[in-house]
């Protein structure tokens, strides 16, 4: 659950873009979040293979973003999907259930 899947960029559109800034959150947080640690899991209740991934960002609030990965031109791309920042008991919650995780 904590293994990245390999990449070479990011998928980003007028739409995606904007579903994600949103929420506050920016492309470029976004592309951050994948230097650093991730939790990563399948999200089982999608139709296409989609990715839950939750994260800090540079302030240190946590992200939760949902990714799909599209090829394209021989490369392996990020789509994001949709990102937010978690509330504190998503939190507490999430690091009660996995606490080898987000120490």
């Amino acid at each position: 659950m904590n293994s990245e899947p390999q990449f070479d960029g990011f998928d980003w559109d007028d739409g995606n873009r904007e579903k994600c800034r949103k929420h506050g959150i920016s492309p470029e947080a976004i592309e951050e979040l994948f230097g650093r640690v991730l939790a990563i899991a399948p999200d089982p209740f999608q139709n296409e293979p989609r990715f839950r991934a939750i994260g800090p960002a540079n302030d240190g609030r946590m992200i939760f973003l949902v990714f799909t990965l599209r090829s394209r031109d021989n490369e392996r791309l990020i789509r994001p999907i949709s990102a937010r920042f978690m509330h504190r008991r998503e939190i507490r919650a999430y690091k009660e259930a996995n606490p080898h995780i987000l120490e």
